[in-house]
């Protein structure tokens, strides 16, 4: 797990150093352990190190293979690496090192682009092949560790963040409208390839780009579960996908602990990450560490899940650790945990894992945690109303039931000039639901979450927000034969039990049923979902700031309302409206774009 950048030349210049040297030192979070760059003909890179796999200096990076003609930079985790470095090495592969990144390497000589499809785990990464000047970039199927790029005349740049790209300088920070469209509208996703600036875009997961020397590339999109009931599974019962899900993810979690340092486990208490601690007891795993956040109460509403997480560190004798948080507390960590976003993200969350990360990261270098599972197996409360309608009628439903507001509210929220002509996310939407494939409304629901959402919402803020102190986080339910496996499940055991039905029959194997059958939890912070007095505070300054006020990204009278009763207004999601648009001004102003 590390930080990468660089930067490739399509004319006759040389690249510029300096700005992959500043791209770089701007990711020494990500990686605190090393630091390399690397240049040669028209191609920089840049790399900083968390030592998690082969801890000696011969996992360093930018790593070149000499006899190969090769060098790569990457982020993330092969964690089959071993396997794959076993077949190689039968393939006549000899490796001066026991890192996944040389595996990476070799897989690349050996089978070309087609190497991803080897690869079990998370991953980004760049290889440059030094004689003919091509360039290859990758993302993970699910889209777990980001690849960001800046594209200029005769430059490509890319970075594991985006301040990272910023730091390098020369970067198109006007807003994209359309991409303000979707923040507004969904939560705050914003969907590959698309960031908030301009001049921003993001490798889509699941894609190999080849990246010639004149700068002309193609894509390739090497996965994607079609979600249609296949032959294989046929005559399954409950029981059967029971079992078959259990044993999936006892491997996911398996493959996880692959490491040359402890791994912990972010513990919620809820089914997700109880399950995960339960299978690492199954497996005999000793003085497991794990960790778990809590918030002051505001407003009424209790901000811990303390009772269930102590319930299950006591139940497997785990090494626990708690974290309790007040709410004056969570003003001042506000700032932090927006550095720590390449993009502006709502989810009040963010600054539970900002903070708990800081805990953890004080203890252990890794930990697994349950993101992903309520994408994956249809675990949120909307999944039923999106399955009740006829499969043609799934986009529509889908904006009514999980979008934040209308299109129609745009014009009253944002400044003329920011304004699409069209609905830009409705009509995201029906394109991704009529690809082929996605036999049920409920399917085409959960493919576009999956591969969508769940990357540029939950995933992004896990990443975020760990890496932001040296900390990996794996996250087994996005194991994507887990993934696979659970798109080819009938929509009805996952929808079963108020959702999750099989999963939670799986559960049922391993935990106490008061975990298991408990009422859905939420991870709410009370102080930002009510805007505590110092959370107002902080907002009011940034809405009356001199570049806000310099920018007019929202209407005067529609701020004015929402600051007139800040804890009132709620968007169709239940959110605080007047956090949605003060997070993104708030971002803005702590990257210092103008």
């Amino acid at each position: 797990m590390c930080g990468l950048s660089g930067e490739i030349r399509f004319d006759d210049r040389r690249p510029d150093v300096a700005a992959v040297e500043r791209m770089t030192d701007r990711l020494a979070a990500r990686g605190p352990d090393g630091r390399g760059i690397w240049s040669q003909g028209p191609v920089a890179l840049g790399h900083r190190r968390l030592k998690i796999i082969d801890l000696s200096e011969r996992g360093a990076q930018p790593m070149t293979d000499t006899e190969a003609r090769l060098t790569g930079v990457f982020n993330g985790c092969i964690y089959n690496y071993q396997e794959v470095r076993d077949e190689l090495c039968a393939l006549g592969h000899r490796f001066f090192s026991t890192s996944d990144t040389e595996v990476i390497l070799k897989a690349y000589r050996q089978w070309g682009t087609d190497c991803v499809d080897h690869f079990m785990g998370m991953f980004a990464f760049v290889i440059v092949e030094n004689d003919t000047g091509r360039v290859v970039l990758a993302r993970d199927r699910l889209g777990i560790k980001p690849l960001y790029l800046s594209q200029t005349p005769g430059r490509l740049r890319f970075a594991s963040t985006l301040p990272a790209l910023l730091a390098g300088g020369g970067v198109d920070t006007s807003l994209d409208p359309v991409a303000l469209h979707q923040y507004l509208s969904w939560h705050a996703t914003v969907a590959a390839p698309r960031t908030v600036l301009a001049g921003v875009r993001k490798l889509p997961p699941a894609t190999v780009r080849v990246v010639e020397r004149d700068g002309s590339y193609t894509d390739r999109c090497y996965w994607q579960p079609s979600y249609t009931r296949r032959p294989e599974f046929a005559g399954m019962d409950a029981r059967d996908w029971r079992d078959a899900v259990l044993d999936a993810l006892r491997t996911a979690v398996r493959r996880r602990m692959v490491a040359d340092v402890p791994v912990g486990v972010l513990l919620s208490g809820g089914l997700d990450s109880s399950l995960i601690v339960g299978l690492l007891a199954e497996e005999g795993q000793k003085d497991l560490a794990t960790f778990s956040v809590g918030f002051e109460a505001e407003g009424g509403e209790e901000g811990d899940e303390f009772t269930y997480s102590d319930l299950i560190a006591r139940r497997y004798e785990t090494d626990h650790h708690q974290l309790m948080v007040p709410s004056d507390r969570v003003s001042t960590a506000l700032d932090g945990a927006i550095a720590a976003m390449s993009e502006p993200m709502i989810s009040h969350d963010v600054v539970a894992f900002h903070l708990l990360s800081e805990l953890v990261s004080k203890e252990v270098s890794v930990v697994q945690s349950g993101q992903g599972a309520d994408e994956v197996f249809a675990g949120y409360r909307w999944y039923p109303d999106l399955a009740a309608v006829e499969r043609e009628r799934e986009p529509e439903r889908y904006s009514e039931v999980y979008f934040d507001r209308p299109h129609s509210d745009m014009a009253r929220i944002l400044q003329p000039h920011l304004l699409t002509d069209h609905d830009a996310s409705g009509r995201f939407v029906r394109e991704h639901m009529a690809a082929p494939g996605a036999e049920t409304a409920l399917d085409a629901a959960l493919r576009l979450d999956t591969h969508v959402m769940l990357v540029d919402d939950p995933v992004k803020r896990v990443d975020n927000m760990t890496m932001d102190w040296g900390l990996e986080a794996r996250t087994p339910f996005l194991d994507h034969e887990l993934v696979e496996l659970a798109a080819a499940c009938p929509p009805e055991l996952k929808l079963a039990q108020g959702g999750k039905g099989v999963l939670k029959d799986a559960g049922r194997a391993l935990l106490p049923r008061e975990v298991v059958d408990r009422p859905k939890g939420y991870f709410p912070v009370p102080a930002i979902r009510h805007m505590a007095g110092p959370v107002l505070e902080r907002v009011r300054q940034a809405l009356n700031a001199p570049e806000a006020k310099a920018r007019g990204l929202f209407r005067e009278e529609y701020l004015a309302e929402l600051l007139a009763a800040p804890d009132d207004h709620r968007t169709k999601r239940g959110a605080n409206a007047l956090w949605h648009v003060a997070l993104l001004e708030i971002w803005l102003q702590t990257h210092r774009i103008s």
